[in-house]
């Protein structure tokens, strides 16, 4: 089930950094300026912020049938960037996007409180947040085949196709432990004998603002919101960055930007890696465990400010790359503290208002 789920999570993260690679040839082609491309990605930011909402469904809905209807609408808006002529088109259509794509972490969490013992649901995120990095990292050469081989028209409706098939083997495949055929008695009383008891659903609808009054909801979303805008810069200007500042040609971005989102691969499994090893040599709690991964990432981040002040261009890319690396290895930990804090019911609903922040922050540093 999490490989389905992740392989939902690359082609989202696909869809959403098709427009960064495609942007030195889309820009010119259109005669869009680097200021109108921030408006149309801040349209994004914005959209994407209606996280909450987002969770909010797939809480009432259910996990199979909402994120179906969710991916079907990104897969379809992705593909309809192909017809932009102009950056308000652009811009209103990146909405959109914005607001269909903000499903997949709340999925995501949803998903990992559903199916997975407390013990092993940091190692179950951070496989599913794989999908994020793994989606941006083979953006650039999948996007960058397109362009050469058709156009930038024809790299959306590739990757937005790619997503209407996996929501076919979304429904055909997903459901939950409860209700799965394939899933065995031993299997099915194993996942539910790791599982907080306490946080068990008891069929309550979950309030925003009950949410909002808890220091642990607020734990999680002000980390965020100050450590997604690196994983912001990443993700939609990287590759402006090596065109414009470092000179590198479309070959060379297909080269080289997908490096630091292969480090950001590793830094999901680092993070959970690191929890469980202050659990088990450091006599850690679970929580605290977190927290001290958390911060490891934190420290690691910083390096990302010194990449632009050194002259050699392969430097920066290193130092960009470590800056992945520790994004996810801060964000896989903190995104999976809200199935350690929450009620089942509240999880998909915590991780969209906890995401809110975290594209607010991605606004807000933009500038």
């Amino acid at each position: 089930m999490m490989l389905l789920l992740m392989l939902g999570s690359i082609l989202n993260f696909l869809t959403r950094s098709t427009l960064a690679v495609a942007a030195p040839t889309l820009l010119q082609d259109l005669g869009i300026s680097e200021q109108q491309y921030s408006w149309i990605i801040s349209a994004f930011q914005i959209a994407i912020m209606f996280q909450p909402l987002v969770g909010y469904v797939l809480d009432v809905l259910g996990l199979r049938i909402g994120l179906a209807i969710f991916a079907t609408a990104w897969s379809l808006t992705n593909m309809a960037h192909g017809l932009a002529y102009n950056w308000p088109t652009l811009a209103g259509l990146r909405a959109l996007l914005g607001f269909s794509e903000g499903s997949a972490n709340p999925a995501g969490m949803k998903a990992t409180a559903e199916w997975f013992p407390a013990q092993e649901r940091g190692f179950a995120g951070g496989v599913y947040n794989i999908g994020a990095s793994v989606g941006s990292m083979i953006a650039p050469p999948l996007v960058v085949w397109a362009i050469l081989a058709y156009n930038w028209r024809a790299a959306f409706v590739i990757t937005g196709g790619m997503g209407l098939v996996w929501v076919v083997l979304w429904l055909l495949f997903y459901e939950s432990p409860e209700k799965h055929q394939r899933l065995s008695a031993a299997e099915r009383n194993h996942i539910k004998a790791g599982q907080e008891q306490h946080l068990q659903s008891d069929g309550r609808r979950p309030s925003i603002l009950q949410i909002a009054r808890q220091r642990n909801f607020w734990g999680i979303a002000l980390p965020r919101m100050l450590a997604d805008p690196t994983w912001g810069t990443l993700t939609f200007w990287l590759p402006l960055y090596l065109k414009t500042v470092r000179g590198f040609d479309l070959k060379q971005i297909a080269m080289f930007a997908w490096l630091p989102f292969l480090a950001a691969d590793l830094g999901c499994l680092f993070g959970p890696a690191v929890t469980s090893a202050l659990q088990r040599f450091a006599g850690f709690k679970l929580i605290n465990a977190r927290r001290g991964a958390f911060t490891i990432g934190a420290c690691l981040m910083v390096s990302v400010g010194f990449a632009g002040f050194v002259a050699n261009p392969y430097v920066a890319v290193a130092l960009i790359s470590l800056a992945g690396f520790a994004h996810q290895t801060l964000s896989v930990t903190v995104i999976t503290m809200s199935s350690d804090l929450f009620r089942r019911g509240e999880v998909a609903t915590v991780a969209g208002m906890a995401g809110t922040f975290g594209n607010a922050g991605c606004c807000c540093f933009r500038y």
